[in-house]
């Protein structure tokens, strides 16, 4: 994409998150990444009125795998100072889960998360009626008290909602010490942490990421009380296994977050074999009527756990209800006030 179109959408983006004249906004970027993100950004900012600051981390060190909650400003405590002291972060190299994002949130900073390609973002940029269903979307998950996940794979599984709260996203970002990602359109919460019971059964086409997949062969999770006590299956199953293990951490094992996708412009079926674009795999955990559940890490959602071990399991076809009430039924949203056109 050239500068000029990138600047347009960060232009957008911005609108929608609130930018005023006069704001202190800090592009974050890393060694060689995404440094034209951050000239479209500041170029974008400009024009709104706004202060902008370009902060670019040294490039890290190669590392194995997709070590969750580990950046580069970690021995950069200057740095998160000087973060503390924007209004508004537009982070370009992804801090989910760190020490550093949470100390800069709980300043006042609000943040805003854009690592997936520019074409992706362009065709999932954020609009008011997406923010307004995900923020009533957010509200019923909020009130509700039990979840319980079925699918004609074999999932039937309960998680008690009486600890953490709901997170929405929705895409941009104009609230103080709030987080939000460029792209996303979904809601979750957490399950209390011995309240996660049953089978869940991920299906063939489901996606594992961090690992970028699809699934072929369906992969069995046994939990109880908050844990993963099984898993199992084909080759996917094996690469779950392994992956989990490696991290030497029986923290990866505990139940994560988990909510459902809510925005009609992320497509599944560009997930496939060979495609992936880059990024973090946003468009997947987007997709309108997906359920996903996630394992590893809570403390995104105030919780005790801090492994880096994290997998997001989006599903296909799944009937997701609070307190007994459908609100995903076989993929679809059934909930009128939150139905999105597709």
């Amino acid at each position: 994409m050239d500068h000029a179109s990138f600047t347009e959408i960060c232009l957008h983006q911005l609108k929608m998150s609130g930018v005023r004249e006069g704001e202190r906004l800090v592009v974050l970027t890393q060694g060689s990444d995404r440094l034209s993100y951050a000239d479209a950004f500041m170029a974008a900012g400009q024009r709104l009125g706004a202060r902008m600051y370009h902060m670019r981390l040294p490039a890290p060190m190669p590392t194995a795998g997709w070590n969750v909650g580990v950046t580069g400003l970690a021995a950069l405590p200057d740095a998160v100072e000087a973060l503390k002291n924007c209004d508004m972060l537009i982070d370009c190299i992804f801090l989910l889960f760190s020490p550093e994002q949470f100390a800069i949130q709980a300043a006042g900073t609000r943040i805003l998360t854009a690592v997936e390609p520019p074409a992706l973002l362009a065709r999932m940029l954020p609009y008011p009626e997406l923010r307004e269903k995900v923020e009533i979307a957010a509200g019923l998950l909020d009130k509700a008290k039990m979840m319980r996940i079925t699918s004609p794979s074999g999932t039937d599984v309960t998680y008690k909602l009486n600890t953490y709260n709901t997170i929405a996203e929705y895409a941009c970002n104009d609230t103080p010490g709030r987080w939000d990602h460029w792209p996303s359109g979904f809601v979750f919460t957490g399950g209390d942490d011995d309240g996660v019971d049953g089978q869940i059964v991920v299906a063939t086409g489901d996606i594992l990421l961090p690992q970028n997949i699809m699934v072929r062969e369906p992969i069995t999770y046994t939990i109880e009380k908050g844990w993963v006590t099984d898993i199992r299956g084909g080759l996917e199953a094996e690469i779950v296994k392994a992956y989990m293990a490696s991290f030497n951490d029986k923290r990866g094992f505990g139940m994560s977050h988990v909510g459902w996708g809510m925005n009609p412009q992320a497509r599944w079926h560009n997930f496939v074999p060979g495609e992936f674009p880059g990024g973090m795999g946003m468009e997947p955990r987007s997709f309108y009527g997906n359920v996903m559940f996630s394992t590893g890490p809570n403390s995104e959602l105030g919780g005790p756990n801090d492994t880096a071990c994290h997998l997001d399991i989006p599903m296909r076809n799944c009937s997701l209800l609070l307190d007994g009430e459908p609100v995903v039924i076989n993929g679809d949203v059934v909930v009128k006030e939150i139905q999105m056109s597709r």
